[in-house]
């Protein structure tokens, strides 16, 4: 089985350098683009099974690029930049970004980015040709179908929105979503009140499905972003 083939969008030629040998010293096959046109281009022609973006490109911001990406095709775009503030992580994934690696970073931490993307690629494709009827991560079942969600083979006595909210991110796994993305799901628009009732809904989910809620195995909290889900081996 080929290695995916993944876009390098930098403009930077040491960054640009380091993410590619690591690329290659690991097996992947790779494309690079210097700028958000080529880049559009590139993602279009060769259409790769990852992208992976730096934001601050010399002609078209990067958060444009996901924008034009995202209507025509659902790649996971992994968005590598030096931009640091939660405004900025939020635009992009709210844009369509499945995550964020802040620059500077570690070879490490890159890899292990790219096969958790992956793992959600073919989970996502097992799901689809087997009619994504059942949900299975970890402990963690979720029938679909009927409605209902298992820890350890027990049924979880969850709320509608509760329930809701275990859907959204188990279809979603690995992926970071923002509170305003969970909150327009849930609730069709996203206000401030509506984020504070998210955190309760989390804090009362998370009593249910995790051991110790304190040290959460399954759902993962970004402060001042968003939330996601683990994948659990």
């Amino acid at each position: 089985m080929n290695k995916p083939l993944i876009l390098v969008v930098e403009d930077d030629s040491s960054v640009k350098n380091l993410i590619t040998t690591t690329l290659k010293a690991h097996d992947y096959r790779h494309l690079t683009a210097p700028n958000g046109k080529a880049a559009i281009l590139e993602a279009s022609s060769h259409n790769p099974d990852i992208v992976l973006l730096d934001l601050g490109l010399p002609d078209i911001d990067g958060v444009d690029v996901i924008k034009k990406i995202r209507t025509w095709s659902n790649m996971p775009i992994i968005v590598i930049s030096a931009r640091s503030e939660d405004t900025d992580k939020i635009d992009a994934l709210d844009a369509g970004a499945d995550d964020y690696l802040t620059k500077p970073f570690s070879v490490e931490e890159l890899l292990a980015r790219l096969r958790v993307t992956q793992r959600r690629i073919a989970m996502m494709e097992s799901e689809s040709s087997a009619g994504a009827a059942v949900f299975s991560n970890g402990q963690l079942r979720i029938d679909y179908a009927a409605g209902c969600a298992y820890l350890n083979e027990q049924e979880l006595h969850l709320t509608p929105i509760e329930y809701k909210l275990l859907c959204i991110l188990s279809q979603n796994v690995g992926k970071v979503l923002t509170h305003t993305y969970i909150t327009q799901k849930i609730w069709g628009h996203s206000w401030e009140n509506d984020i504070a009732s998210l955190r309760v809904f989390m804090a009362t989910l998370r009593k249910k499905i995790e051991t110790t809620p304190e040290s959460p195995q399954y759902i993962q909290t970004h402060i001042g972003v968003g939330y996601r889900m683990l994948r659990v081996e």
